[in-house]
Order: C-alpha cells, then structure tokens, then sequence
C-alpha cells in the first residue's frame, strides 16, 4: 500500500466519517473529510484526491450531483468513486453506477471489506493500462498512457470502469466478450458486480459515443462486441435508464 494515497471522504454522520479517517489513516492512507455535497466541491477545487468515499443521501448537493459534477470537469473526472449509501436497493446502485461511481457498498459495512474495495479500485486506477500506446478501430482513438478516448476527433470524457470496458471490447477485435468476461478482465477481482452493471455501464458508453454507440452491439444472451460497422445504437429502458439484455 502506498501511504501517498489521499482519500476524499464525502459523509455527513460526523461519528462515522471520523470512524472511516481513523481506520484508513491506520491502513496508510492521508484523508480529508467533507460532511455536505458543496464542501467536498470545495475541497476538491483545493485538491485533487486519488479517490472519493461518498455518501448518497447528503445535506446541500445529493452524492449523485456530486459525482455527476465530478465526471463533467475535466480536472476531475478520472478520479475513481466509490458510493457508501444506506440505500442498498438495485435501483439505487445502478442510478449511483450510471453517474459515474465505480464500486458500490450499501450501509451498515464492515471497515475490512471498504478496505478492501479501496486497494482494488486503486490497484485499477493505477495498475498497467489496458492497452499499449494508442488503438485505434474506426472513428475511435484510445490513449492508454494518457487515458484519453475521443471519437471523430472529440474528446470523450470516460470513468476507469468505462476506459477499461471500453478497451477490452475494442482489444477483442470482434469477438463477443461475455458479461463474466467483462466483469473478470475490466472490472478485475476484489470488486462484485451483477451482468446488469455491466449493461449499465455499457448504456452509459454507447451515449457518451452518441451516433457511433451503435459499435458496441449486443449479443443476446451472451454478452458484447465491438464493431466498426455498427448496428444501430439500442434504446435505453425506461426508468433505470440501462437497456434489457436477457
């Protein structure tokens, strides 16, 4: 563990963010704590951490609006999110992956598995890069050492969970990557996830590409693939806002 680390804790319970600043500071890592949405906006404007704990229900802007104004600046979005929320429905997880989380635990928690969930998504922000130098398939481009994606010509701001799908189905050159696949080579181990987040982030992917989303075509019952002759892009659901894929 590098104690450089510095972890953003965005929680408004005062005794638990404290309990979370005490144990990761005895773990190796440099905190900072924000109790309501527009501190932590401060505080990131004051500087950038390696990675955000935040709270879904804050007081004066939702960890949703957060992590939605996080993704949208440039100088912040790549910064790995994991959400902590009492909310433990599907729904809610997949509204907090669909903004732009990477991981997802669910109130009351054990300290060991937050820890746990923290060394992984670290270990895939800074790990080896998906993909070496640039790739490029069709109008897209990928710069693995620079993590940038852009699409005709246009920078496309992606999440780590995102850049990382996104490369593995560009690397398969063609062939159909199932969910567990996808779950095993992008998302990587210490980190459960369902197939429907999977979808979620891929629904997310194919309107970030917008007229060319059509590139990552599903398989019915099988899983993805990415094409350079594309389909046409597949509605979203109602509601959730993740297609059906069974």
């Amino acid at each position: 563990m590098q104690s450089s680390r510095h972890i953003l804790i965005v929680e408004d319970e005062r005794d638990l963010a404290e309990l979370l600043a005490l144990n990761l500071s005895k773990a190796g890592y440099e905190t900072t704590t924000a109790l309501d949405g527009r501190m932590a906006l401060r505080l990131l404007a004051e500087r950038k951490p390696d990675l955000i704990l935040l709270d879904l229900m804050l007081p004066e802007l939702s960890g949703t609006e957060v992590a939605g104004r996080v993704r949208t600046n440039a100088a912040t979005a790549s910064i790995p999110i994991i959400m902590l929320t009492a909310k433990g429905e599907e729904l809610d997880q997949l509204v907090g992956l669909a903004v732009g989380a990477d991981d997802y635990i669910a109130k009351p928690f054990s300290m060991k598995v937050v820890l746990a969930r923290i060394e992984a998504v670290l270990r895939r922000t800074s790990g080896a890069a998906p993909v070496s130098n640039v790739l490029r398939a069709g109008p897209l481009e990928i710069d693995a050492d620079a993590h940038r994606v852009s699409c005709r010509g246009q920078p496309i701001r992606l999440t780590v969970t995102e850049f990382r799908l996104l490369s593995t189905l560009v690397q398969s050159e063609g062939r159909v990557v199932s969910r567990a696949g996808l779950i095993r080579r992008a998302i990587g181990p210490g980190i459960t996830v369902t197939p429907r987040t999977i979808d979620v982030h891929v629904t997310a992917l194919r309107k970030k590409l917008g007229e060319d989303g059509g590139m990552i075509e599903t398989v019915r019952g099988v899983g993805y693939r990415f094409s350079t002759e594309p389909e046409s892009a597949e509605p979203s659901a109602t509601g959730s806002g993740a297609e059906r894929t069974d």
